[in-house]
């Protein structure tokens, strides 16, 4: 895919952190001298065909005050999947849930949930509400040891550096 040195300008802002203000994409237009209708129809462009899954906001959670995570893996069936995905995607302290077959027979999860809270008890209580409001039962928390990468790719590297 070819992009234009106006369109290349809008992804080296995009690949990094948007502009923490109300007005996000007029301020990458307003930079990169093109309008906020550029930018956006960039963006869909690269979503429509499949060069990017999805465009949102990634929250330091630490940050945040939640400084307890923990991934959970739960064994479903693909069916179940579209009822427990999207109660589990609504839910206020799931960042993230995806649904992923398992290549190994050992391995019986296939449903993962990445719960937040301040405490462990906090994400053991999204857990058990999980539970009990939906067909979600066997499960595995994978606690983060550590925190080894949290950036993004950089496909357009500023020229200036």
């Amino acid at each position: 895919m070819e992009f234009t040195e106006k369109e290349q300008a809008i992804l080296r802002i995009v690949q990094k952190n948007l502009p923490d203000t109300l007005t996000p994409y007029a301020d990458i237009a307003a930079a990169t001298g093109c309008t906020e209708d550029e930018v956006l129809a960039l963006l869909q462009r690269l979503k429509d065909c499949g060069a990017i899954r999805r465009f949102g906001a990634s929250i330091k959670h630490q940050r945040a005050g939640w400084a307890h995570n923990a991934m959970v893996a739960w064994v479903i069936t693909e069916e179940q999947a579209d009822e427990v995905g999207p109660a589990a995607a609504q839910h206020s302290r799931i960042s993230h849930c995806y649904f992923r077959p398992s290549k190994y027979p050992a391995w019986r999860y296939t449903f993962y949930t990445m719960i937040h809270g301040k405490s462990e008890q906090d994400c053991l209580d999204v857990v058990e509400e999980l539970r009990r409001t939906t067909s979600l039962d066997e499960y595995a928390i994978l606690e983060s040891v550590k925190e080894l990468k949290k950036t993004s790719m950089t496909y357009f590297p500023d020229p200036s550096n």
